[in-house]
């Protein structure tokens, strides 16, 4: 490596570092989003009823520092519930003996060393190709 280069190398990855960083970050939520309604299409996950519960999982961006951020949910109440379960009574006394369809932790389980692997390889592109 010439150590002339250095200086221009290293402005040029630094430069290289937010747009990467949010590509990749929109590339997975996009990724975890849709894992993430693909296990709400019936067992052992949720059973779809309309498709509104499914279809209203969103991912909203949002900026840091050198990259990027997202988080990915929905505004149904039923969310919670169907993720966790519910044992209870609600605020209008019906009581809920309702087991957990989890959709959420096993979609972020499955595709967390995927996610990880992609970090690693934009920050690859950033640094080792620089």
């Amino acid at each position: 490596m010439d150590l002339g280069d250095l200086a221009d190398r290293l402005d040029d990855a630094a430069d290289r570092v937010g747009p990467e960083i949010q590509r990749t970050v929109r590339r997975q939520a996009d990724r975890l989003r849709d894992a993430i309604r693909q296990n709400a299409s019936g067992r052992p996950g949720p059973n779809v009823i309309t498709g509104a519960y499914r279809a209203s999982w969103r991912i909203e961006e949002f900026p840091v520092p050198n990259g990027g951020g997202a988080e990915i949910g929905t505004d149904k109440p039923q969310g919670r519930r169907l993720e966790f379960g519910f044992v209870g009574t609600d605020s209008l006394g019906r009581f809920y003996n309702q087991p957990p369809f989890a959709h959420v932790e096993p979609a972020v389980n499955e595709l967390s060393p995927q996610i990880e692997a992609a970090f690693r390889s934009a920050l690859n592109d950033i640094f080792g190709g620089a």
